[in-house]
């Protein structure tokens, strides 16, 4: 592959087609050089500065351009255009001729032939000429050129408006890494790193600052805003957008295959791409619109604050840049106000680490039981391992199948919620990576996850940290969301409420900042699951797909042996089925739950019923003491952290209506 320098014409589409010349030596750096020299062939050196004749030196990482334009008659061809004849100078027979090629001097100054394209009866004619002498013309950007013949105005005015033509195979030789630019035209462009064709060159600009390729993308490639078709047809157009034709980004350039090769940065080819089709008046007035629908929600948001007497959120807006500010108002929005006053409600209720025997308490009384070992707790277990409880197995598949089960991975960290402050955990490490790689691991093994072949059918919605989810995002797109429908797969920040003080300051328990513009905040715990399948309008889109059944789980051990409750619970027609671990005593540790459609309806349009707790743990916050903002770092629990779990739910629903498998070694 050879290397080469790169170029971009600055002619628009609508002009004569150009050829440009690039230069690159491939031993150096780039080194461009825009120079006018006589030359057999008409060409225009694209360069950062418009040449005058002469040579002029370029700034590193642009290249070097020649143009010619090749035009030939129905019985003649293998011409390129050199100049065009513009007027008349002197009384002697002289003409003047804009050059459109970088070697003027040997096309304009060398004795010999020459060719004159012209419009003659509306028929275009091309007679050779001789050309006698030229030389050029200082600040006119033009050149005075004699033929043979013409001696007199008369007979040169009748030549004005002519092309000068020289022919094709005297243009001049390239030097190795050297080609013309016309020649890239009509390129495929190919994705260096993937192999992907995207696009076909039509065009070369300089820009002034940089040449550059206009490149027509192929209508499959798939852009932003959604648009690219499902066609693969080398011919489909697409839209247009710019490739910067510098070594870093177009590092091979291929003249015998017709192909080059990029290496684009994130967004290069999407980034002059219109992602919204609409008017410039269609959008401003939604973004009108927008802005008026986020002043009101905004207004709504600060209200409720001021009726649960948190007003001195709203210092911050007395401070700061207008991006701080910005942030500050998008802080208020997130606040989920019905759920934190929820929460202060049950702020008296003790809190407490509970084991999964005290959570499950009613569980104990409840007659739809299965035990069974965890050897055989897969989803693809055998007949033989499973015995009389493989037609579960069975049931539970089918249901898969058919689309009718939602899965709800709750992918966040949950090692110290729900708890007294432990010091020990207080500065663990980020989870992400961990739990990005599990989570990979586990959708590509269809013996512990939802097989293959179902995936298209089955809804998934995930579960983390605000910072995980575009990591997750990108697992998902670089691994084509490992068969599922995009469609169907949502990415949900967990659930988190405000921080409060734990002392009562005018009867209230206040609300902690982080900073003038931020709110502290904390995760609810497992019991936020249900608040988001509520407020993110989840459960009834589901409905929507005739899903009927949701399972929610956390934790590997959970999610592999999901079938046999699955096939329980719509056995015994029950509305909840939860898995229980005897060796397990954390609960949020991880979890495994069924919920019927029905029951998760009722559960999320009785939001207001969930069971919040208050942990004490120390968080240092900021407050506004005399207009200062002073930073406060406790040494002992001075706030609450609300904490919900999700086997709460156990109370809306009678125990015939719950199934429970016991899992033992």
């Amino acid at each position: 592959m050879q290397k080469a320098s790169l170029l971009c014409s600055s002619n628009l589409i609508s002009s004569p087609p150009t050829s440009l010349y690039t230069r690159l030596p491939l031993t150096a750096p780039f080194r461009n050089r825009c120079f006018r020299s006589l030359s057999a062939s008409p060409r225009l050196r694209l360069s950062l500065n418009r040449f005058h004749g002469g040579r002029h030196g370029l700034s590193p990482l642009h290249s070097t351009a020649t143009e010619e334009m090749i035009e030939a008659s129905k019985n003649v061809s293998g011409f390129v255009e050199i100049g065009f004849l513009s007027s008349v100078h002197g009384l002697q027979g002289e003409i003047c001729i804009k050059p459109r090629t970088d070697f003027p001097e040997l096309r304009f100054c060398k004795a010999g032939r020459r060719w004159l394209r012209q419009q003659v009866s509306g028929k275009e004619t091309i007679k050779e000429v001789e050309l006698i002498e030229g030389k050029e013309h200082p600040g006119r950007k033009s050149w005075i050129i004699r033929f043979s013949g013409i001696e007199t105005v008369d007979q040169a005015s009748q030549l004005v408006g002519s092309t000068l033509l020289a022919e094709e195979e005297d243009r001049p030789r390239l030097e190795e890494g050297e080609f013309y630019t016309r020649d890239l035209v009509g390129m495929r462009v190919i994705l260096k790193e993937t192999g992907q064709v995207v696009g076909t060159v039509v065009n070369v600009f300089n820009s002034g600052a940089s040449d550059l390729l206009h490149v027509m993308l192929k209508s499959s490639v798939l852009m932003p805003n959604g648009s690219g078709s499902n066609s693969t047809e080398s011919g489909d157009a697409g839209p247009l957008v710019w490739v910067p034709f510098v070594e870093e980004i177009v590092p091979n350039v291929d003249l015998t295959r017709r192909e080059m090769q990029i290496t684009p940065p994130k967004g290069l080819l999407e980034l002059n791409v219109r992602s919204d089709e609409r008017s410039k008046k269609e959008r401003r007035q939604l973004e009108w619109k927008e802005r008026k629908k986020h002043q009101k929600r905004l207004i709504a948001a600060k209200k409720k604050l001021c009726e649960m007497e948190q007003q001195h959120i709203f210092h911050g807006f007395r401070f700061g840049e207008k991006s701080e500010t910005s942030l500050l108002a998008d802080q208020i929005l997130s606040v989920n106000s019905k759920l934190l006053q929820q929460a202060l409600q049950n702020i008296e209720i003790a809190s407490k680490r509970w084991s999964i025997t005290e959570s499950l308490t009613g569980t104990m009384l409840v007659r739809n039981r299965l035990r069974i070992s965890e050897k055989c707790f897969t989803p693809c277990t055998s007949e033989e391992k499973l015995g009389a409880n493989f037609n579960l197995q069975e049931k539970a598949l089918h249901l898969v199948s058919k689309g009718k089960v939602a899965l709800v991975l709750d992918m966040s960290d949950q090692r110290n919620q729900g708890k007294e402050y432990d010091p020990s955990l207080a500065f663990s490490v980020s989870m992400e990576n961990s739990e990005t790689s599990f989570l990979q691991t586990l959708l590509c093994n269809d013996e512990r996850f939802v097989k293959v072949e179902y995936r298209l059918s089955v809804p998934l919605v995930l579960i983390c940290p605000a910072d995980e989810i575009n990591s997750m995002e990108k697992l998902f797109l670089s691994n084509n969301y490992f068969g599922f429908d995009p469609e169907k797969v949502w990415f949900l920040e967990e659930e988190k409420l405000p921080v409060v003080s734990s002392l009562l300051e005018q009867n209230r328990h206040k609300i902690l900042m982080k900073s003038p513009w931020e709110i502290l905040q904390s995760p609810v715990g497992s019991g936020g699951v249900i608040s988001l399948l509520s407020s993110n309008d989840i459960a009834e889109n589901l409905a929507r797909m005739s899903v009927e059944y949701i399972q929610v789980c956390r934790g590997e051990r959970y999610i592999s042996g999901s079938s046999l409750l699955l096939g329980f619970v719509n056995s015994k027609e029950a509305d909840i089925g939860v898995q229980v671990f005897k060796d397990r005593e954390d609960i949020e540790e991880g979890f495994g739950m069924i919920f019927s459609m029905d029951i998760m309806k009722k559960l999320t349009r009785q939001i207001h019923k969930l069971q919040f707790y208050a942990v004490a743990k120390p968080n240092s916050h900021v407050e506004l003491v005399e207009k200062e903002w002073v930073e406060v770092d406790p040494s002992s629990p001075n706030s609450y952290e609300f904490y919900s779990t999700i086997f709460s739910c156990l109370n809306a629903c009678s125990l015939g209506k719950i199934c429970v498998t016991e899992i033992t070694k």
